[in-house]
């Protein structure tokens, strides 16, 4: 199996996934419950080390006045997952509305992760350029 690419929306509640192998297929994964840097640093280590994880997308705000902010919070974040790989930066704008238009008609998904990680999704597709119809 070939090392895969993670993408991460950084959340302080929770921190959502997806996972590509690179052939425009994204999918996202369930999420993480943020309890503390550490413990979460931790869980996402394990799901890069589970995947063989190549490189991590990270959603950050571009272009914002919170976008140096948020690169150094990353920094500090993917320093304690200790990841050894690639890291890329993707803009994130607007990818949890995005998320939650796609979510609508669903009763229970503010609270259950999927909204995190579909975030996450459409930053791996954005970094992929996937275009959706």
């Amino acid at each position: 199996m070939m090392g895969a690419m993670i993408a991460i929306d950084l959340g302080l509640k929770r921190i959502g996934l997806a996972l590509s192998y690179g052939q425009g297929i994204v999918t996202p994964l369930r999420a993480i419950e943020r309890k503390n840097r550490h413990q979460a640093a931790a869980e996402v280590k394990k799901v890069l080390d589970e995947y063989q994880a190549l490189k991590v997308v990270v959603g950050i705000p571009m272009g914002s006045t919170t976008e140096a902010e948020m690169r150094r919070r990353v920094e500090h974040f993917m320093n304690l997952v200790d990841f050894h790989g690639e890291i890329a930066y993707q803009d994130e704008s607007y990818s949890s509305q995005e998320a939650e238009s796609l979510m609508k008609g669903e009763i229970s998904y503010k609270r259950d992760g999927r909204i995190d990680s579909l975030s996450a999704k459409i930053i791996l597709e954005r970094y992929l350029k996937i275009i959706r119809f």
